[in-house]
């Protein structure tokens, strides 16, 4: 491989002919060599929107020549439609995400002067008026929001969507209710899906509710939340520029301290997230439970059989789609853990463990959002109802007898279910044989239709 010389305050440095970096992102590149994960897509593009705009701000404030905030500018449009790979750095890096930050500055800053032909310095330029301290957290908050109302919104929208019509489709359909996995009393197959639905809901809100937390950004505290180098004038003008590039409406921090040692906001988001991956999986195992068989389980529902589910089982089909969403459920409900433990390790200033904090909570917002998408794709466009089966479950529950339960008691009616079971027969003959109901009484009392509760 060929190489080039690039120099930075600790000397010079070999560095790859054709890459688009430089001496700091190199030196990080060789000396943290570890693990896979590279810094989330999501984040990158955020880094380099913030760059972008603050060029502007320092442009406005007088901090920035026309010509190099134009060859930022033009550097950065170039790159945010790009494949990214100019940004080759690890996740597990400088807890601060310095040398991301140095990374994006490099790249910047060379991309502008092959562009422009205007000299652009990745420090002096790029970096004006910043430090690693308020950008990356500013980025972390602007990846998590874009991402957030994008992308995992829209698919939770539709998966209500999905809902909604599963509940017209079903109404008039009853099955029996179960609780602690035991039969209980009739409900109504569009009322168990609007339970589902209404998760997706609700978890919905408190998205939005935690994105106004995200939505406040550190910009302008550089180093230490002092704001040394930096003027109130352009923290609001390179926010300004940023809410207008990206259709946003993010505001300042009211306090650079808190917004740069601590991580609340983050913690807030990946709550609701696992939240969100909660009644996920709780509606995949209803699903996977109630379409169990085709021949020994429930089998109340089938699914679209989309891939074969055995290597040795001619014609088995599994419901891969619930396995798929409740594993990254529970991917998602482990970030949290991390994210959670992450965000309580500030020490005074500054938090530094924010690439660990990005990486986690833009990958839990990344798989929520693909998955809740093959989800509805691939199994709830196809949910259907096998009302045949369901009605046979109904007629045979023992449950059916709470509804004698204001005219005879629950003594009474208890003797009635312990009788049919054991004995293997119907609810009605038990209770005729107990001599506790007349044959009318029983059909007038016990009409799973009447069972089920109000319409609302």
């Amino acid at each position: 491989m060929d190489y080039r010389i690039e120099k930075d305050s600790m000397g010079a440095i070999e560095v790859p002919k054709d890459a688009l970096w430089g001496a700091q992102t190199e030196r990080s590149r060789q000396n943290f060599a570890i693990g896979t994960e590279t810094m989330p897509p999501e984040l990158l593009r955020a880094l380099l929107a913030i760059k972008r705009a603050a060029a502007l701000g320092n442009f406005a404030t007088e901090r920035l020549s026309k010509d190099k905030t134009m060859a930022i500018q033009a550097a950065c449009d170039q790159l945010l439609a790009s494949d990214l790979t100019a940004f080759p750095l690890k996740v597990w890096q400088t807890g601060s995400g310095t040398q991301t930050n140095m990374n994006v500055n490099e790249v910047i800053a060379h991309v502008a002067q092959e562009l422009t032909g205007t000299p652009v310095h990745p420090n002096d330029d790029v970096n004006r008026s910043q430090s690693s301290n308020d950008v990356f957290p500013t980025a972390i908050h602007v990846a998590t929001v874009t991402s957030v109302v994008t992308e995992l919104m829209p698919a939770i929208r539709q998966v209500i969507a999905r809902l909604q019509e599963l509940e017209t489709e079903n109404h008039q359909i009853i099955k029996i209710g179960r609780t602690h996995l035991q039969d209980a009393t009739p409900v109504r197959f569009s009322q168990e899906i609007s339970g589902w639905r209404s998760g997706f809901e609700h978890t919905l809100q408190m998205l939005e509710l935690s994105l106004t937390e995200m939505r406040q950004l550190p910009l302008g505290g550089t180093a230490v939340g002092t704001g040394l180098n930096a003027t109130p004038a352009y923290a609001i003008e390179t926010v300004e520029a940023l809410n207008i590039a990206l259709a946003e409406n993010f505001v300042l921090t009211d306090n650079y301290f808190h917004g740069l040692a601590n991580r609340d906001g983050a913690v807030f988001v990946s709550g609701a997230l696992k939240a969100l991956a909660a009644n996920a999986m709780k509606m995949a195992n209803d699903i996977r439970w109630l379409a169990s068989g085709p021949r020994s389980g429930l089998g109340e529902i089938t699914i679209p059989a989309n891939e074969p589910g055995s290597s040795i089982m001619p014609g088995k089909v599994n419901p891969t789609q619930c396995e798929a969403l409740t594993m990254v459920a529970l991917q998602v409900m482990g970030n949290d853990s991390t994210i959670g433990m992450a965000a309580s390790q500030g020490n005074f200033e500054l938090n530094v463990y924010l690439p660990l904090i990005a990486y986690n909570l833009l990958q839990s917002i990344r798989l929520l959002t693909d998955s809740l998408r093959s989800f509805d794709q691939h199994c709830l466009a196809g949910l259907k109802a096998d009302q045949g089966r369901m009605a046979e479950l109904v007629e045979n529950s023992l449950m059916l007898v709470t509804a004698l339960n204001p005219h005879i008691g629950y003594d009474k009616g208890a003797a009635i279910a312990k009788k049919a079971y054991q004995e293997g027969t119907t609810l009605k003959a038990a209770a005729l044989a107990l001599g506790y109901v007349t044959a009318a009484e029983f059909d007038e009392w016990v009409q799973p239709e009447k069972m089920v509760g109000e319409e609302r």
